[in-house]
């Protein structure tokens, strides 16, 4: 065998290795028909807005289509995974994904917080949907989870938003109590959010 006739073997493996690794990665499949879907808590929800002025809402309005919430206040990610069968049975095609929070502020383990979001996203990818993963706090002070967010990201290929509250704890112009946002404090979450769900709905 001479050193072409090699140079080309190795060149045609190459290529084989190239295609079936990025034809299994989820982001490269195309998108189906089924709905965009946010489920999450009260952020979801939209606890504190006045109606439609939800971030769901906002984006829905921004990229022009329904997006169906299956928000729940005080959800958590135990709450979400034993809905996710819910979510699958509507074939979505992207998935907008927020929870934690009420875990952090009932004290779950972290673990089992963190567990508990991969399973639901599994669940999610294995349906065919896209997931956007957004981020909240680990606590009031600081932002002790988002290198478990960013891991959890990594691990599962996901778009991530980190901490979607940044910069409006605490301020009485954005905020509706300690915990939610008013509309001036939603439309920010919207802001932050679009870029990511745009990038995940190409």
């Amino acid at each position: 065998m001479n050193r072409m006739t090699i140079w080309i073997l190795i060149i045609a493996i190459v290529a084989c290795i190239a295609f079936f690794a990025l034809r299994d990665r989820s982001p490269s499949l195309p998108l189906g028909d089924g709905p965009v879907i946010a489920l999450g808590d009260s952020l979801v929800y939209g606890y504190g807005a006045t109606a439609g002025r939800d971030f769901v809402s906002l984006l829905s309005a921004r990229i022009g289509e329904p997006i169906v919430n299956m928000g729940v206040s005080g959800d958590t990610t135990a709450g979400g995974l034993a809905r996710v069968d819910e979510v699958v049975a509507r074939e979505p095609r992207a998935v907008i994904l927020l929870l934690g929070g009420n875990d952090f502020l009932r004290k779950v383990p972290r673990a089992q917080t963190f567990a508990n979001l991969k399973s639901i996203i599994q669940k999610l990818q294995a349906s065919g949907a896209r997931v956007l993963l957004l981020g909240v706090r680990g606590g009031l002070l600081s932002d002790s989870a988002d290198s478990d967010f960013k891991r959890l990201a990594d691990e599962t290929g996901v778009e991530y938003v980190p901490d979607v509250l940044d910069g409006l704890f605490g301020d009485s112009r954005y905020m509706s109590d300690s915990i939610h946002p008013n509309d001036a404090g939603y439309a920010r979450v919207a802001e932050r959010v679009y870029p990511a769900l745009a990038k995940t709905l190409k």
